[in-house]
């Protein structure tokens, strides 16, 4: 994957095959060093799954052979000098975390987060999303279930309107913290 985002998509997708009703991104960039992470309500690994879920020979899917997606975002950590760790328990979800030096020759991009949360948001309407974001000293928060909450039961979250909305939200927000309009 040629994008840090792509990855996000990837393991947030994961969380909805396991029945996530909950899943929480973050994305924290801090002087020469990047850290997402990604947790989840879902259902868990096991410990043999756990165990063989960073070998791309690997996988619990019936449609193909290979998975290599947390495999891959293993690897572009590690490929930094950074780290990676997936802890998981079954019942009670999955959290995965990758830090990277981003002053590293090998660092790939971050890519547009801001489009990947969106399109997570809209193509999962009935799970809810947190994403925060933060650089230096400079944060901000999206949760669906506040959105929700204000939205009352009636609208959905990948209604136009709202998309809209979402979608301006996550660019103010990211300019504000990146220090000016980002294109």
């Amino acid at each position: 994957m040629q994008e840090l985002s792509l990855n996000v998509m990837d393991v947030a997708q994961n969380s909805v095959v396991a029945e996530a009703t909950l899943i929480a991104i973050t994305v924290a960039e801090r002087d020469r060093s990047l850290k997402i992470e990604i947790q989840d309500n879902g259902h868990g690994m096991t410990e043999e799954q756990l165990q063989h879920v960073t070998d791309p020979f690997y996988t619990t899917r019936t449609t193909r052979k290979v998975g290599l997606g947390v495999p891959l975002f293993k690897m572009q950590a590690e490929m930094t000098g950074g780290t990676f760790e997936i802890r998981s328990k079954v019942g009670e979800g999955t959290k995965v975390t990758a830090t990277f030096h981003t002053d590293h020759v090998d660092m790939i991009p971050i890519g547009d987060m801001e489009s990947t949360i969106l399109l997570l948001i809209t193509c999962n309407p009935d799970r809810d999303f947190v994403y925060f974001r933060s650089k230096e000293e400079k944060s901000f928060t999206l949760d669906t279930r506040e959105l929700r909450e204000v939205l009352g039961g009636d609208v959905p979250l990948n209604a136009p309107d709202v998309t809209q909305w979402i979608k301006a939200y996550l660019q103010e927000n990211l300019d504000s913290i990146q220090g000016g309009t980002t294109l």
